[in-house]
Parts: structure tokens; C-alpha cells; sequence
């Protein structure tokens, strides 16, 4: 009776309610949980059914930025997009549909993929007709996945230049890695890679170039990515380049570009206390901007071919006669040497007789002159009888201190020696007891066997303008390095000449004396007490070349300029009238008002500007002068040691 009791009272309504209440729950607990799976989280765990394996991609790096001396980011980088191919994973009708839509014969896109193959067949590789697509193909690349198998898109930055201006002989620009290189340079490079080809790109590739990150993928039989691999956990984020200081002046450098155009040669101005490069012009030259992306044929046809030969540095390259631009350091070779005094004088007839020869002087007849009378009016017949008393050896010696027949160590890494010729030389080159002194009438006005180079000139003018030190030319002046998170300074290399600072401000008086009442008085500006040199070289079968040396102001200079002009004529007519303008801005910070500009670039000096794309989180912030860090690193052009 109890039994029965019990089991009416479990079976009560009540408990029954109870009962489908639970059950009810639990069926809703497992609908729902369906229901997440099936239609929440359906595509996830479709995608990860369809992994077939996982694939690792390599992440492009951005390049490090190039910034100028006033904090201006001249070299930055925008986003482009590039198709890469994995050989192993593309199908004979996969190409054909990728050559169709890049627009390209199937040859060229199977010529690059055999490249791509014969270096890794595993792995994604970029191809040269796949570089920088436009959104178009980007489009049509997704739309059409399921037929593409093996193909992707990735991002791939590219240079942005935002100045008014190309510097290109400077900064450099890159190209593609070819096969060779690629042989050479292990796993540091994978096919379709870019790397610098010339200049500051090239010479600081290993600092700027950055280092590729890793993002693994789950994919399908296709080879089509379906899902990230443990939510990116595993993934190894790309580090970028390091970040370039320029001593730059990029105002400074878009004038000389303008008021060089159409001409042939080169303008430099550096620093005379330390070395930095303010401008560096070489023309004609080359839009940067056209190397960036992808590169037509046409266009470097076009240079290549070009017979003003646009991609010749004629800063650093180039070796020509320096012209009356060495008789500053054949003063001071005299004066040292003690053949002349700052009051001893030596006569000009027109000319000076040596031998049964008259070298004729172009300024005509100076009579007696001192040195810095000579150096005022650019007397040949004084300099000629200067280097007779030097001899040889002494004009070989003087002239090695000021850097000529040597490389300078400029830090582009694109220079020539010039010739600064000796005994030897002339003993191998004309025979032994086969020349004669007559050479030396020759070296004393700057032609002849002697050759330079515009960058090692404006170094040698630095070196009078600061009176006796001599600065190894260079471009970055530190580096801000992304992983330490620290600004580092770049050592270069510098040397005390041995001779007597009086013989400097003896030799400045005199090039002083040149802008106010000598050959180059259209250069005077009014309170800046300028000094300089004109030079008009004799150049065989040609139009003489056009030489103007300065620096300013007299006492502590802040810059020296060397311009030269191939067939330019006299230095008084072309190229002085270029330093003036250069030396303007750089003081007084105006723009010429009959040279035009684009306005669009620029900026308040001074200020620092970011791209969206740049981090200015990892880069030091400051506001007026550059600070300086103890630590330094050595560029990989290393200076040339001297005792």
C-alpha cells in the first residue's frame, strides 16, 4: 500500500511538470549548441575540414625611412600589391586564367614561374608580371579564387618620394634581385625580392631592407588559404628597416636640382665642420619615382640609351680638369713649403717663359703680384712659377693631404680616385727621362694630368673654409635602429692637415678677395662675407668646363659648394651664379621668386611629419637640433685610415 502510495506521489502532476521542464531544457541547451556549430561557427569549421595543410607565408618588411637634417620624411613608403605563384601548387590552367587576367602571354608568365620553380617550387614566390597590380586585378584575382589555384596577393610596399625633387643619384633606388645575386646571397633573398641597385638604397641595404615576418595559413587542395593557424598565435610579426638621418637639406637640394636643369654636371654642398652632404645634384638624372612598383622596359630602355647618359653620377664619378679651382692648394703648398711668403711676389708679364715656350696668362699683364693678389685675379703666370718651385713630389704630397688620387669614402659607395699624378706615374707613363718640369706649369693652374671629382673639390673647400681639417664626405649622420628602439650615430673618418693655420686665412683672404673685387664679385651677398674660387678648364675638342668653388661666411663657415658644369664656359658666367642662389636659401631661407616650385611638398622646417604608414611610436622624438647618442656604428663604407 505504501508502494503504491509512493509511486502516486512520484508520478504527480507536479514532479511531472518538473520533469518536462528539464527535459525541454536540456533540448534547448542542444538545439542552440547545434545551432552555433551549423550556422554561427559553420564556415570556420567547413574551412578547417577543407585544410588540407599549412602553409607558410612570408610577411614583406617596410624599408626604413629617409629623413632630412630638418626632420622632413623624404623617403617613406606606401602599400602596393603584388601576385605571388607556388609552382608546385599551379595548374597548366590556373596560369593560363592568371595570364589573362594580369594581361600578359602565357610565355612571359611561365618563364617567370620557371625562375620561381627552379629556386623553390614549395614556396610562393612574387613574379616580375604580377608586381604593383592595380585594384582591378586584386578584384578579379578574388572574385575568381576556385580557378586560380596556387595564386595569391600580398602586400608588397613600395618607395614614395615627397619632395619637389629627385636627389636620385643620392638616395639610390631598387630593383628586383636577379638569379645571380640570388645564388650569392643564400636565404637572405627569395625570387622577386627587391634590394638597392644604387646610391644610399644600396649602400645601407643591409640597415634599411628589414626583416620579413612569418604568417601561417591553413589551405585547401588548392593551395587557397581557408584559415589562420592557431588564430595567428603561432605568426612571426616583419620587422622594419631601420630609419635613415640625412644631413641633407632637401630645400637646399631642390634649388640646385632646378637651377642646374638642363645642364651637365654636378653641385655638391657639405658641411665644413663635420662632413654632411647638404645637396648632392647630379644632371641630368632620373625620376626615382618610376623605379618604384613595377619598372617599364620602355623607361630604363630610354635611359640606358639615353646619350646625355642620365643615370651618370657626375658628383662623384666623373674625373675633369679642376681649372684655376687648385690654385688655392698650390698656395698653400708654397706658403708651407716656404717658396713664397704672404709678401714675397713674383712677376707677370702676360705670361711666364719657360724654356723656349711663353705660357700665355689670361688675365693679361698682372706685374707684380703677392699670393693672395694672385689668387684674387687667377694668375696663371704666378701659379705656373709656384709649382716649378714646389717640384713634383711637394705638388704630389700637398695635394694627397687634400684627398685627390684617392677615394674620399663617400657613403653612397660610387666614386672614382681622379689622378693626382707623381714621379712614378710620369716615369710609367711617359718613360723615364722622357719628361721634363714643363708638366708642372700645367699642374699649378689645374690642368694637365691632374683630375678630380666635384665631391673630392668641395671636400678640399671645406677643408680651407674650417682652416685645416679634412672631413670623410658622407650622407647619414645615424640611424634609428627599430629592434634596440635607439637612435645611433654614424662615425666617420677625419684628419688635421700638417700646415700652419696662418697659411689658411691667407689663402681665405685671397678667395675672399675674389667675390668682393676679383672674378666672381655677382657672388658677393651683403653680410655673409663670402668666399670663392672660379675655375674655367680647357677640355680637348670641347667648350671649357665651368668651375665655382665657395664657402661662407669667412670666419666658421657653415657650408661649402662646389658647382661645375661640363661645357659651361667661364665659372664666373655659369656656375657662380648657381652658388649664389644655393648660398641664399641656405641662409636667409627663401625661395628664388623666378624659380618655380611645386608647392605641394612644401613643409615648415623644422617640424617632423609622419606618414600614416610610418611608426612614430619607435622613432625618438625631438625638436630642434638633432640629438647626439654615445653610441655608434660603423657605415659599410668605412673610412680610409690616415696617421
Amino acid at each position: 500500500m505504501t508502494g503504491l502510495t509512493g509511486d502516486s506521489e512520484f508520478g504527480s502532476p507536479q514532479r511531472l511538470r518538473i520533469m518536462h521542464w528539464i527535459v525541454l531544457a536540456m533540448a534547448v541547451v542542444f538545439i542552440g549548441r547545434l545551432a552555433f556549430l551549423q550556422i554561427i561557427q559553420g564556415n570556420v569549421y567547413r574551412l578547417k575540414a577543407e585544410a588540407q595543410a599549412i602553409k607558410q607565408i612570408k610577411v614583406e618588411p617596410f624599408r626604413g625611412n629617409m629623413i632630412d637634417r630638418n626632420g622632413r620624411y623624404i623617403v617613406q613608403n606606401a602599400p602596393g600589391f603584388s601576385v605571388t605563384v607556388t609552382p608546385y601548387e599551379l595548374t597548366e590552367s590556373s596560369r593560363k586564367h592568371l595570364a589573362k587576367i594580369l594581361g600578359v602571354s602565357d610565355s612571359v608568365l611561365a618563364k617567370d614561374i620557371r625562375a620561381a620553380e627552379k629556386y623553390n617550387k614549395f614556396a610562393a614566390a612574387k613574379i616580375s608580371s604580377g608586381r604593383d597590380v592595380g585594384y582591378d586585378i586584386i578584384s578579379a584575382i578574388e572574385e575568381q579564387r576556385d580557378s586560380l589555384a596556387g595564386v595569391d596577393i600580398i602586400v608588397d610596399p613600395k618607395r614614395m618620394y615627397t619632395f619637389d625633387g629627385n636627389a636620385a643619384h643620392l638616395l639610390g633606388y631598387t630593383r628586383e634581385v636577379d638569379e645571380k645575386a640570388l645564388g650569392l646571397l643564400g636565404d637572405m633573398y627569395d625570387p622577386g625580392d627587391l634590394t638597392g641597385q644604387t646610391g644610399l638604397e644600396r649602400a645601407y641595404e643591409s640597415n634599411i631592407r628589414g626583416q620579413k615576418g612569418l604568417q601561417f595559413v591553413a589551405v585547401n587542395k588548392s593551395g587557397q588559404r581557408v584559415a589562420s593557424f592557431n588564430d595567428g598565435k603561432s605568426d612571426v610579426p616583419a620587422t622594419e628597416g631601420n630609419d635613415i638621418y640625412l644631413g641633407l637639406d632637401i630645400d637646399l637640394q631642390e634649388l640646385a636640382e632646378k637651377l642646374m636643369e638642363g645642364k651637365r654636371g654636378g653641385a655638391v654642398a657639405l658641411d665644413p665642420n663635420n662632413g654632411e652632404i647638404l645637396a648632392f645634384v647630379s644632371k641630368p638624372d632620373f625620376d626615382l619615382r618610376n623605379f618604384s612598383g613595377k619598372t617599364s622596359r620602355k623607361y630604363s630602355n630610354q635611359l640606358l640609351l639615353d646619350p646625355e647618359k642620365p643615370l651618370f653620377n657626375r658628383v662623384s664619378a666623373p674625373t675633369y680638369s679642376p681649372g684655376s679651382t687648385w690654385k688655392p692648394l698650390v698656395a698653400l703648398a708654397g706658403l708651407q713649403e716656404g717658396v713664397i711668403t704672404e709678401k714675397s711676389t713674383l712677376y707677370c708679364a702676360g705670361g711666364f717663359t719657360f724654356g723656349n715656350r711663353f705660357w700665355k696668362c689670361h688675365g693679361g699683364v698682372h706685374g707684380a703680384l703677392n699670393v693672395r693678389q694672385a689668387i684674387q685675379v687667377s694668375c696663371n703666370a704666378f701659379f705656373n712659377q709656384v709649382a716649378l718651385k714646389l717640384g713634383v713630389e711637394r705638388h704630389h704630397y700637398y695635394a694627397e693631404l687634400m684627398g685627390f688620387g684617392q677615394y674620399v669614402g663617400v657613403d653612397i659607395g660610387e666614386e672614382k680616385k681622379g689622378l693626382n699624378p707623381s714621379r712614378e706615374y710620369l716615369d710609367k707613363n711617359m718613360g723615364k727621362g722622357q719628361w721634363t718640369d714643363y708638366v708642372l706649369l700645367n699642374w699649378g693652374i689645374g690642368q694637365g694630368e691632374v683630375t678630380v671629382t666635384p665631391l673630392q673639390i668641395a671636400a678640399y673647400t671645406a677643408t680651407i673654409g674650417n682652416e685645416g681639417t679634412w672631413y670623410q664626405p658622407h650622407a647619414v649622420r645615424s640611424m634609428n635602429n627599430k629592434v634596440l628602439k635607439k637612435r645611433l650615430n654614424v662615425a666617420y673618418g677625419s684628419r688635421r692637415l700638417p700646415v700652419d693655420q696662418q697659411y689658411f686665412r691667407i689663402v681665405k683672404q685671397g678667395m675672399r678677395d675674389v667675390v668682393t673685387s676679383g672674378t666672381a664679385r655677382g657672388v658677393d651677398i651683403p653680410g655673409l662675407n663670402v668666399c670663392g674660387k672660379t675655375g674655367t678648364a680647357e677640355v680637348r675638342g670641347h667648350k671649357d668646363q665651368s668651375w665655382f668653388i665657395a664657402f661662407a661666411p669667412m670666419d666658421n663657415p657653415k657650408i661649402a659648394i662646389c658647382v661645375s658644369v661640363e661645357a659651361g664656359g667661364f665659372g664666373a658666367t655659369t656656375a657662380a651664379p648657381i652658388v649664389r642662389k644655393m648660398l641664399e636659401l641656405f641662409f636667409n631661407r627663401t625661395w628664388p621668386t623666378d624659380i618655380p616650385r611645386d608647392s605641394t611638398w612644401i613643409k615648415q622646417p623644422g617640424v617632423v611629419t609622419h606618414s600614416p604608414l610610418s611608426r612614430p611610436d619607435t622613432i625618438p622624438q625631438q625638436k630642434g637640433p638633432f640629438w647626439k647618442s654615445s653610441a655608434t656604428v660603423s657605415p659599410r663604407i668605412a673610412a680610409k685610415k690616415y696617421q
